[in-house]
């Protein structure tokens, strides 16, 4: 696929199958995230990979709404950054995650981002430290976002080039 071709397809896919993701193709994803640019090539992230169905689904629950789509994933990426090696955590974990959000679309992988960062449990605690405690990590690390990924249930329609609206856009 073309990168223009990646971009339209790419798509927030929460509905998936029970076909597990082939472990070279995970690997793929993960390599994308790891070569992520970030400042000063200080690469504070570490990538989680979360495949027990246990932990998943209490993922699920880490945050108020929007992250049911972890329960029925065949793999979740917790992307953390140690952000006393960055301050640029929350930009260099979100350019991770998309990097690994493209590359899922290109392999043919379902993924849907699922926000941490910012977001509270349905008590009203926040969502950072319920993944921290699902999975045990320090509190050095911050937590932007999880990258569910599955085989896609239905194929989505591709974007079009039409959506993007040029009405946004100011030359000066």
């Amino acid at each position: 696929m073309e990168l223009s071709d990646v971009l339209l397809k790419r798509r927030s896919v929460r509905t998936y199958t029970n076909k597990e993701i082939p472990e070279d193709t995970l690997k793929k994803i993960l390599r994308a995230g790891l070569i992520a640019p970030t400042s000063m090539n200080r690469r504070p992230c570490e990538l989680i990979v979360v495949k027990d169905k246990a932990r998943l689904k209490k993922l699920s629950q880490a945050k108020s709404a929007g992250a049911n789509m972890l329960a029925d994933s065949s793999a979740a990426v917790v992307v953390i950054a140690d952000s006393y090696r960055a301050d640029t955590w929350v930009e260099d974990s979100s350019i991770a995650l998309a990097y690994m959000n493209l590359m899922a679309t290109d392999l043919g992988i379902g993924s849907c981002w699922c926000q941490i960062h910012l977001r509270t449990t349905s008590d009203g605690r926040d969502a950072e430290d319920a993944v921290r405690e699902i999975l045990a990590i320090e509190d050095k690390y911050r937590i932007v976002g999880i990258l569910a990924l599955g085989m896609a249930k239905a194929e989505l329609p591709p974007h079009t080039w039409e959506e993007a609206d040029l009405t946004k856009v100011c030359y000066l």
